[in-house]
């Protein structure tokens, strides 16, 4: 009489299944999309100029070593063309004296390009600006 019921006493080949895991894992990692890993940025609004308007990013702060703070802001102006658009900054701010400086302006976070120009800037009353170092000199994580 033949035994018709399940046979498990077979085994997986080792290599059978270290391919069969990494087959599975190689295509996970390709259908999730890379912008997924990213953090998405939480944009904090800044009072609005008759220029446009300014945010920053406050998932993106950081400190520097030499106590300043790096964060990424956007500048979104009022009217929009071919030449006016939105323009990201990479932006170091010290606290204490309220300057800023610009380590890299593009129009998105993926090709901004370096500033070569290290120095400290005077906002010179630019309200954007001044909102920007105010909220990002006195937020508390």
């Amino acid at each position: 009489m033949k035994n018709f019921g399940n046979n498990y006493s077979q085994s997986i080949d080792p290599q059978k299944l270290i391919f069969i895991i990494s087959f599975f894992l190689i295509l996970l990692i390709s259908i999730f999309p890379k912008q997924v890993i990213a953090l998405s940025p939480e944009w904090v609004e800044v009072p609005k100029s008759n220029y446009g308007e300014q945010v920053w990013d406050k998932k993106n702060l950081q400190r520097n070593r030499d106590g300043s703070v790096r964060v990424i802001s956007k500048f979104i102006p009022k009217n929009k063309s071919e030449i006016t658009q939105d323009i990201i900054y990479t932006m170091d701010i010290n606290c204490f004296d309220k300057s800023f400086r610009d380590v890299a302006v593009g129009t998105d976070q993926l090709n901004n390009s370096l500033n070569n120009n290290s120095d400290w800037e005077d906002p010179n009353g630019d309200q954007l600006i001044l909102g920007v170092i105010d909220q990002v000199c006195n937020y508390k994580d």
